[in-house]
């Protein structure tokens, strides 16, 4: 095992103790554990499973990671260790079965009946064997393009970064400095909060932040552009000597994640806060919201058959199953179709047979 992965237990294991510990204190009813019984038994997997799931991806994609993308094992490990916490047990159960790392991303972050394996081979295998510089922006357009079906999740506004409290201090003039936007468990190193601004374990593409130059030393202008891509010519602020001037800005950060979100390049030194409102993130599978009808009850006479129609669903909700029971034993013929429960009473005495039907419907992100 290289040192980097030795480095990656080492810090998962850390990690996981702490998930575990947290999630257990929840009291049910706690926003953001799963109240679908279903979803609960999926996401009950314990520290020691998490930790093999974990292990065993970092294992078959860290130097796949390193070599296509160019992200350094242990950089990309420590960074995604949000994400392995609060992955879905069967995503990330799913994610290890997946051929390629962008679909075992897709399946871990929840999008996985958006993107699949085959999709990926086939643009791939369809490309002359000589463009490997195109291929690797096929896969890279796949998983971080704009141009994707991106949802927008507005977030409290949260500052993740503030020069004036940082060793480092203002930005000199024509220099560059790099900053994280999500996954870090605070900001406290870059100024910001103590907090993790709400951003653990997000796959995003973009973030929408509030960007503000304070008193720089000339006038000039600021580029805030994504970690690892070349400077654009292009002004996010433009200011003047000893000015505060604030801009909003639409972001795009490297996904898959990086060694750090984005930069911020300085024409005249300054000093510079930021505050995260919002990010774009691939749209994410959710849970179906299902409910049971009211149950139709009839009583079945000795000797006779009859038929319990279970109540329509409610609009905006579509059938997905119906649910006959018997009173009796000798009434054991019951089966269903679309809403119907037949059942023939072998018994001495009438029996009672009860029909409803699930009903569900997809919630919004």
């Amino acid at each position: 095992m290289s040192r980097g992965f030795r480095y990656t237990a080492a810090l998962l294991s850390l990690a996981l103790a702490s998930i575990a510990t947290t999630v257990s204190a929840q009291p049910p009813g706690t926003p953001g554990v799963h109240q679908n019984r279903a979803a609960a038994i999926a996401a009950n997997v314990s520290p020691k499973e998490r930790g093999q799931l974990t292990r065993q991806f970092v294992t078959k994609w860290g130097n796949y990671v390193q070599r296509v993308y160019g992200v350094p094992v242990g950089t990309w490990s420590k960074r995604m260790v949000p994400n392995f916490v609060n992955a879905d047990a069967s995503n990330f159960r799913n994610a290890l079965k997946r051929d390629t790392y962008e679909g075992a991303m897709a399946e871990l972050t929840g999008t996985g009946h958006r993107l699949s394996d085959d999709t990926i081979i086939t643009q791939l295998a369809s490309m002359e064997p000589a463009a490997g510089d195109a291929k690797q922006r096929i896969t890279a357009k796949t998983l971080g393009a704009l141009g994707n079906d991106l949802v927008y999740t507005p977030i409290a506004p949260c500052r993740i970064l503030d020069t004036r409290s940082t060793v480092a201090g203002a930005i000199a003039g024509n220099a560059t400095r790099s900053f994280f936007a999500i996954n870090s468990s605070n900001f406290i190193g870059q100024g910001g909060s103590a907090t993790d601004c709400g951003t653990q374990g997000l796959s995003a593409t973009a973030v929408a932040i509030n960007l503000t130059a304070v008193t720089p030393s000339g006038a000039g202008f600021a580029t805030a552009y994504p970690f690892g891509t070349t400077q654009p010519l292009a002004a996010s602020v433009n200011y003047a000597s000893g000015a505060i001037v604030n801009n909003a800005l639409i972001l795009q950060i490297p996904n898959p994640i990086a060694g750090f979100d984005f930069n911020i390049y300085t024409f005249a030194q300054s000093h510079y806060v930021a505050d995260i409102v919002g990010y774009f993130a691939p749209a994410a599978a959710t849970a179906l919201q299902c409910v049971d009808t009211e149950a139709t009850f009839i009583t079945v006479a000795p000797g006779a058959v009859a038929t319990a129609v279970a109540p329509a669903c409610a609009a905006g909700y579509t059938q997905t199953g119906t649910n006959c029971a018997s009173a009796s034993f000798l009434m054991p013929l019951v089966w269903n179709n679309s809403g119907f429960c037949v059942a023939g009473n072998n018994g001495s005495s009438p029996a009672n047979l009860a029909a409803t039907r699930t009903c569900c419907r997809v919630p919004g992100r």
